[in-house]
């Protein structure tokens, strides 16, 4: 159950022949740039790497008319000026006798990803393919692409393989209207798309890219538009500009909370990198690392069946990054921590509010957040503003000098934090619990010294036991090696009556050996310990309480939410947003005595805290849990995905008061918490 690459050589083969500065950027480069990356990185190594087929005729004409197909098919035979007239009567398209060809096997390298992966001969992978294809349509080339290589693939899911619910994640900076048109009356495919829109002045310019366009008849709320609209004031030249907190809350706000109520079968993810940092079309701040991020969160769906096909992205170096920093994500790999502050900016929650305002008619899980169901879409420009003028030559060399600064960074961390020989290590207090860990798991024998966990254990009578002190050791032990960057994460057992206790001596172990901001998530009776202070070093956040409280906006205290739909809005509209806002550098997930969650909610819980500390997780279990609850926290840590969590069903009434309570009261510290603009 591995990561699968799919890519065949031809697709480098078509090329622009003629001059034309729109099209010029499609170019060949952008595929053996991205291997070559992948290769250097030792990921291209690390896959199953198979070699791309050609759709067949039937394939192709599960989306493209009969006389589309063989208009393309009579391209191999133009000559140079046939092929540049026959393109000028697309809309950004250029054609070369190899295109249909190229064309072909970007879907059938596609079509051959979603058979692995729902044929379990691979869990996730990724189809480097060009031309792109999100834009096609039913017999139209257009913006470069020519076959819509990932509807074809939902349809292909669809009629082989019996799928009924099928997510489409569209991350390319441009609207990719074809997918659109081909689903948008489809309830069986949730779509969504976020893309730079200038309140329809950026291409494809359409009315339809718009946070109210819905979908239509039976797919009324099937289709997700996300529109960027004005530009950020932190580089106020920038057209738009959004970056790695605009992303992540796009997808903590919007796209996880359909999701998980819609339950897909497979998650199909149109990878334009076109919004990378960098990109002279997408003119975007979002640097490589946080695609693994966007990732990360992706894999806790349709248990981490993920299939992603390249679409846009025309800065090679920051396109091949971000695709490396993608598969990364998908063989396991901790992200790595996102830098910058974690603040979305004003334009970017307008249109958060707006897309949820849309869409809260048709979705429970926006409803029980209070998303107000009454459509409030940005105010389209009035008939003829002119279009976004192409950037000057001081600004162009401003976006490749934060390109270069944010690529250096991220060859930096990579240098500095190279990835933890052991990504999962596991202390027990007796070596035969029943454990079936994964494969790569560490079973760890080792443990303190035990002058050293004696002075540690001091002032808590509870670790005064011998059983309670030699699991202390053996936690500390386990602490020190994910501190100094041999372990990525871990999970210890703990006596019962020990729990409390020594969590406090390993929340002030992690501060003062190198932690420099800790956020402990502690689930069932376990108090905040009295010495910890308010000096922005450690979150505590305490779940399963009677009453929510937030004494500081450094403890904060939620009831344990009682069905489905409320445990998923706790964790992404509180956890997540409190853990991407304070960007912790270590996760302490404390399951207590009596803490009520189920195996699939402990197991989502800590494979989504993954992604804040880049992988740095501790989750400290008492030893009465069950083998079943220990053996999927490792696998989650270890990468896989977390069990579904069954039905979605709607949040009690006390448990929205009181999310809407605590968000009110952090929403001024804690930004990743806001889903509306300022007043």
């Amino acid at each position: 159950m591995g990561t699968a690459l799919v890519y065949h050589e031809d697709m480098t083969a078509t090329r622009l022949l003629w001059d034309d500065p729109e099209c010029e950027i499609e170019c060949p480069e952008r595929l053996t740039t991205a291997l070559e990356r992948l290769q250097q990185h030792g990921l291209k190594q690390r896959c199953l790497q198979l070699i791309a087929r050609e759709a067949s005729e039937a394939e192709l004409g599960l989306v493209h008319s009969p006389e589309y197909v063989a208009l393309l098919q009579g391209t191999q035979a133009l000559g140079t000026r046939e092929l540049q007239a026959l393109s000028k009567e697309y809309d950004a398209v250029y054609l070369h006798p190899s295109t249909f060809h190229c064309a072909r096997l970007a879907v059938g390298a596609a079509l051959q990803l979603v058979d692995a992966v729902l044929t379990g001969a691979v869990r996730n992978g990724l189809a480097l393919v060009r031309p792109p294809g999100h834009h096609s349509q039913r017999a139209t080339a257009n913006g470069f692409c020519v076959f819509n290589n990932v509807a074809i693939a939902a349809k292909h899911a669809q009629q082989k393989h019996g799928l009924r619910r099928i997510l489409i994640v569209d991350w390319d900076v441009h609207h990719g209207q074809g997918i659109q048109y081909i689903f948008e009356d489809d309830p069986s495919v949730l779509y969504f798309s976020w893309h730079r829109y200038e309140h329809g002045h950026f291409w494809p310019c359409l009315r339809e890219s718009d946070a109210d366009a819905v979908g239509r008849g039976r797919g009324l709320g099937f289709t997700v538009n996300l529109p960027w609209n004005q530009g950020c004031s932190d580089v106020p030249w920038l057209q738009v500009g959004m970056g790695n907190a605009d992303y992540v809350a796009a997808f903590l706000h919007v796209l996880l909370p359909l999701a998980f109520e819609f339950d897909p079968e497979l998650v199909l993810v149109s990878a334009g990198f076109d919004s990378a940092i960098g990109d002279p079309e997408g003119q975007m701040l979002a640097t490589p690392e946080c695609f693994a991020h966007l990732t990360h969160l992706l894999q806790v769906l349709a248990g981490g069946r993920v299939c992603a096909v390249l679409e846009g992205g025309y800065h090679l170096e920051s396109l091949s990054q971000s695709v490396c920093m993608m598969v990364r994500a998908l063989l396991g790999d901790p992200a790595l921590p996102l830098s910058g502050p974690m603040e979305p900016h004003g334009s970017a929650l307008e249109s958060l509010q707006c897309v949820r305002a849309a869409q809260a008619p048709h979705w429970v899980s926006l409803q029980q957040q209070g998303a107000a169901p009454v459509l409030s879409p940005g105010t389209p420009c009035p008939e003829g503003r002119p279009s976004p003028l192409p950037l000057g030559e001081p600004q162009f060399k401003a976006v490749v000098t934060q390109a270069a600064a944010a690529l250096s960074s991220l060859l930096d961390q990579l240098r500095l934090h190279p990835t933890p020989p052991v990504r999962v290590a596991v202390a027990l207090i007796a070596p035969d619990t029943g454990l079936a860990l994964p494969p790569g798991v560490l079973c760890e024998e080792g443990s303190l010294p035990q002058e050293e966990t004696q002075a540690w254990a001091r002032p808590h009578e509870a670790l005064a036991q011998d059983g309670a002190l030699t699991a202390l050791g053996k936690v500390l032990y386990l602490l020190d090696r994910i501190l100094d960057g041999q372990v990525s994460s871990g999970m210890a057992a703990t006596p019962v009556p020990a729990a409390a206790a020594t969590l406090d001596v390993a929340v002030r172990y992690g501060l003062s050996h190198g932690a420099q901001r800790l956020l402990c998530v502690a689930v069932g009776q376990l108090d905040r310990p009295p010495g910890l202070t308010d000096d922005g070093r450690n979150l505590w956040l305490n779940i399963g309480v009677e009453e929510a409280a937030a004494p500081s906006m450094f403890h904060v205290s939620v009831p344990l939410p009682v069905t489905t739909g409320g445990f998923l809005s706790c964790a992404l509209a509180l956890v997540l947003p409190l853990a991407y806002s304070f960007q912790p550098d270590l996760v302490l997930v404390a399951l207590g005595p009596a803490h009520g969650l189920r195996d699939p909610q402990a197991a989502l819980l800590a494979a989504l805290l993954r992604g804040p500390a880049g992988g740095r997780v501790f989750a400290l279990v008492d030893e009465e849990s069950t083998p079943q609850l220990a053996t999927v926290l490792a696998r989650v840590l270890n990468g896989e995905a977390p069990p579904s969590l069954g039905p979605f069903s709607m949040a009690a009434p006390e448990d929205t008061q009181a999310l809407m309570y605590l968000r009110g009261r952090l929403e001024p510290r804690w930004k990743m918490l806001q889903v509306a603009a300022p007043h």
